[in-house]
C-alpha cells in the first residue's frame, strides 16, 4: 500500500508518521532512526541548553539525509534560543506546544519550514490555522507527558471538521490498529511517542523502557492538574506523592518543586520510583524493544491489513 496524502507531501516522507518530541528522550539519535525508517524524527528542544541543541542539530545531519524536525515547547525559558537555532540550521519541520506559535510561524515559514502546532482543543486548532500553521497535531488525553482533557477518539474528528489544513492524530497510538483508526477519524497522519521510547535507538535508561513494557491498562495516572499543566505518567512513588499533595491542597509552588528534575532522573538515571516516567496509556500495548524502522514498517503493514478488511464489516 502506498501511503500518499497531504501529510506525506508536506513532509516529504514515505509514511505519515511523526515521532513525538519528548523532552530528555527525543535526541538526534532517535530522531535520525525514525527519519531513516520512513517517518519524521523530532529532536525535543524542551529546556535543552542552546549549545547542546546546536550540537544535536549538527549531529542529526550526520546521521540522516532524510527530513527531520524540532519540537519547541513555547513555555520553556529556552524557547527563543530554540527558535533561533531552528532558523540557523534551516530545520525542515518544527512542531510546537504549550503556547501560541505565532512568532514561530512568522519567523520560520518564510524560510520554507513546515510549522505544525500540537493542539488539544478545537479552539486552539482554529486559532493556529488562522495564524498560518501548515497542519496540526490533535493530541488526545491518552498521550504521555503534558495532556489536555479530550480523548483522541473525540478530539480528532472535531478538529478535522473544523479545519482546512491536514490533521495528524496523537494519543494512544502504538500499533497499526491505531493508525487505521486515526485515518478512519479523518486524520492524515499520526504522531507516536511512547512506542518510540521502546525502540533500540532510543537512549533512555533501560529501566524506563522496562517500566513501559511492564505497564498494564491501569498503570497510568495524570497529576499536576492544580498547576494548569497536567502530566500523564506511569504510577510510582512520585505520582503517589503528587496525589497526596494535591489532595491536601498544597500550593502550586510546592507541587511544582516536587517535579523539578524528576524527568531527568527517570530518563538518565533510571529512577523508576521517584523519577517522572512520562508515558501514554498505550504503554499497556507495548511488549518489546525493536529498531525504529521495524516498528514503523510493522505499524503501517498492520494498518494496511486492517483497512483492507474494513469492507467485510459493512453489511
Amino acid at each position: 500500500m502506498v501511503w500518499e496524502n497531504r501529510v506525506t507531501r508536506i513532509l516529504g516522507v514515505k509514511y505519515p508518521l511523526i515521532q513525538g518530541g519528548m523532552a530528555w528522550v527525543a535526541n538526534s539519535a532517535l530522531a535520525a532512526a525514525v527519519s531513516n525508517g520512513g517517518g519524521i524524527g523530532l529532536i525535543g528542544a524542551a529546556n535543552m541548553p542552546p549549545e547542546i541543541l546546536d550540537q544535536e542539530l549538527v549531529r542529526i545531519r550526520q546521521l540522516t539525509d532524510k527530513p527531520f524536525g524540532l519540537n519547541i515547547m513555547l513555555m520553556s525559558p529556552t524557547a527563543d534560543d530554540a527558535l533561533e537555532l531552528a532558523e540557523k540550521h534551516r530545520v525542515p519541520i518544527v512542531t510546537t506546544g504549550a503556547g501560541s506559535p505565532g512568532k514561530v510561524i512568522d519567523r520560520l515559514k518564510p524560510l520554507g519550514t513546515v510549522v505544525i502546532p500540537v493542539v488539544a482543543s478545537v479552539a486552539q486548532a482554529k486559532r493556529v490555522e488562522k495564524q498560518g500553521a501548515d497542519a496540526v497535531v490533535a493530541e488526545g488525553t491518552e498521550a504521555g507527558g503534558h495532556v489536555g482533557d479530550t480523548t483522541t477518539m473525540v478530539l480528532v474528528p472535531q478538529v478535522v471538521d473544523a479545519l482546512g489544513i491536514p490533521v495528524i492524530a496523537a494519543g494512544g497510538i502504538a500499533d497499526g490498529r491505531g493508525v487505521a483508526a486515526a485515518f478512519c477519524l479523518g486524520a492524515e497522519g499520526v504522531q507516536v511517542g511512547t512506542r518510540m521510547v521502546c525502540c533500540s535507538e532510543c537512549s533512555v535508561h533501560q529501566n524506563y523502557k522496562e517500566a513501559i513494557i511492564k505497564a498494564r491498562d491501569r498503570s497510568n495516572v495524570v497529576t499536576g492538574r492544580p498547576t494548569g499543566h497536567p502530566v500523564r505518567c506511569l504510577k510510582n512513588k512520585l505520582t503517589s506523592r503528587f496525589e497526596e499533595l494535591e489532595s491536601a491542597g498544597a500550593s502550586i509552588e510546592e507541587i511544582e518543586k516536587l517535579g523539578t528534575g524528576r524527568l531527568r532522573a527517570a530518563v538518565v538515571n533510571g529512577d523508576v520510583e521517584w523519577g517522572s516516567l512520562m508515558a501514554g496509556q498505550s504503554s499497556a500495548m507495548i511488549n518489546d524493544i525493536k529498531p525504529a524502522a521495524e516498528i514503523i514498517h510493522a505499524m503501517f503493514d498492520e494498518a494496511a491489513g486492517v483497512i483492507a478488511k474494513l469492507p467485510h464489516f459493512v453489511f
